[in-house]
């Protein structure tokens, strides 16, 4: 009998996740607090339901993969009743101490947790290439291995305790959204310049300077197209996110500080739905 799974959350990266574990050969049951966004998952092999208790009862571990802490404390308040003897296996990003949180709300209900943020995007959550941070105790490790191989390339455990992954999640996403507004901030530069902003990509190309995420970012940014891989509104909150991470480390904060300023300018025009590249608009890019 394969091993069951619900997966909570359908947003770009849960339906690409789902989807890798149904390629995988698990039984996998869906939910979405928006019906209509998990339906389209049935045509892929999964067991779509509306109930929420429905979908965690009986399970061997259930992930989550929802916008913020709020949103997944709201749903699993709701789902631990139901509960039976499942993992859980949270990977949105949410924040250290707001993981802390949801562990404990995992810890009256005598449930497993398993911190594991990840780093990718709609296409590796697709294709089966995210790369896990995980932390969690050794005991459930060889529990969650199948899933972890299914939905990634490759799985960091950085602790045992609630968070570790979390705090490796953020200092690899402080890079991530670095990159990405450095890009805007050039090919916007060139623009207001007069200069064709494909030259800025050519002439770091292949050089000690270039960067595969800056070659693939700056050409959406410079056509103008904008699909998201990682939606624009995610980047605000996971700027929020790292600042405030900064300030409590002790760690200057400016430079996240300014980004997240240049995103939410970006979801406030109405940008939020788009790739995160969109950032580009407000620093006078096309």
């Amino acid at each position: 009998m394969s091993t069951s799974v619900a997966v909570l959350g359908t947003g770009l990266m849960g339906a690409g996740m789902a989807r890798s574990l149904i390629r995988e050969g698990f039984d996998v049951t869906v939910w979405n607090r928006t019906a209509e966004r998990a339906r389209p998952l049935a045509d892929d092999g999964a067991t779509v339901v509306e109930e929420l208790r429905e979908a965690v009862s009986a399970k061997d571990l259930v992930l989550t993969m929802m916008f913020d802490v709020d949103a997944t404390a709201e749903v699993m308040g709701r789902a631990l009743p139901a509960w039976g003897e499942a993992t859980w296996v949270q990977c949105g990003t949410v924040g250290i101490d707001e993981t802390r949180r949801l562990a404990g709300l995992a810890d009256e209900h005598d449930v497993a947790f398993v911190d594991a943020p990840v780093l990718g995007t709609k296409q590796p959550a697709e294709q089966g290439a995210l790369i896990l941070l995980a932390s969690g105790p050794q005991q459930v490790r060889d529990r969650v291995a199948p899933v972890f191989d299914a939905i990634g390339s490759r799985t960091v455990w950085v602790g045992e305790e609630p968070g570790d992954g979390h705090r490796l999640k953020l200092v690899a996403n402080s890079w991530v959204l670095s990159v990405v507004g450095a890009t805007a901030q050039a090919v916007g530069m060139a623009e207001n310049l007069g200069l064709d902003p494909q030259l800025f990509l050519e002439s770091i190309s292949g050089g000690p300077l270039d960067c595969a995420y800056t070659q693939l970012k700056g050409k959406g940014m410079i056509e103008g197209e904008f699909p998201a891989a990682f939606a624009l509104n995610g980047a605000v909150k996971d700027t929020g996110l790292i600042a405030e991470t900064l300030r409590t480390s002790g760690t200057d904060d400016r430079i996240m500080g300014a980004l997240h300023e240049l995103f939410r300018d970006a979801d406030a025009a109405g940008h939020g739905a788009e790739d995160m590249s969109a950032v580009v608009r407000t620093l006078g890019g096309r």
